[in-house]
């Protein structure tokens, strides 16, 4: 062997193990952020059940206040149904955002209630979905960064992955 084929098939030897190892970084990523998003759905399970207890206890409200509550409900519940299938997908989170932003609206028009219990639960289911939504959302980051990297974005464009939504 000659120096020039040594040098060619040292650089094709680093070039498939850099290869080899981005790969696997994007996967690891890319599990990361899918494993962060069982916490969330967890905790969107948890806050609708209590949802749905603060909406069937507010018997005096106007009745199409409610069934607007109950509707924004609905539409965040299969908003994140969707996401469960692949919560990597930017357009699938989007819907999500945007389901709970009119969630929180339609909260917004019903009383505070009398079951202080009740409430306060809603408030630490909050509070525990909004760290939930921070650590996926920085798994997130971490992922994005990395398909956007060069020279890994080659690799992530071959491969088919693609940069992940938000919550």
């Amino acid at each position: 062997m000659d120096g020039q084929t040594l040098l060619i098939a040292l650089a094709a030897a680093v070039l498939v193990f850099w290869s080899v190892g981005a790969y696997n970084r994007l996967v690891g990523l890319r599990n990361e952020l899918l494993r962060c998003f069982v916490p969330v759905d967890e905790q969107f399970r948890a806050r609708h059940v209590l949802l749905q207890r603060w909406a069937d206890a507010a018997a005096e409200v106007d009745p199409a206040v409610l069934e607007g509550f109950r509707a924004a409900c609905q539409q965040a519940e299969a908003a994140c149904a969707h996401v469960r299938a692949n919560p990597a997908r930017a357009g699938t989170l989007t819907s999500l955002r945007l389901a709970e932003e009119i969630l929180a609206q339609a909260r917004e028009r019903l009383p505070a209630g009398a079951d202080d219990g009740l409430v306060n639960a809603l408030g630490e289911a909050d509070t525990t979905l909004a760290f939930a939504r921070r650590q996926f959302n920085d798994a997130a980051h971490a992922y994005n960064r990395a398909v956007a990297q060069f020279p890994t974005w080659v690799l992530a464009g071959l491969f088919g992955f693609r940069k992940a939504g938000t919550l």
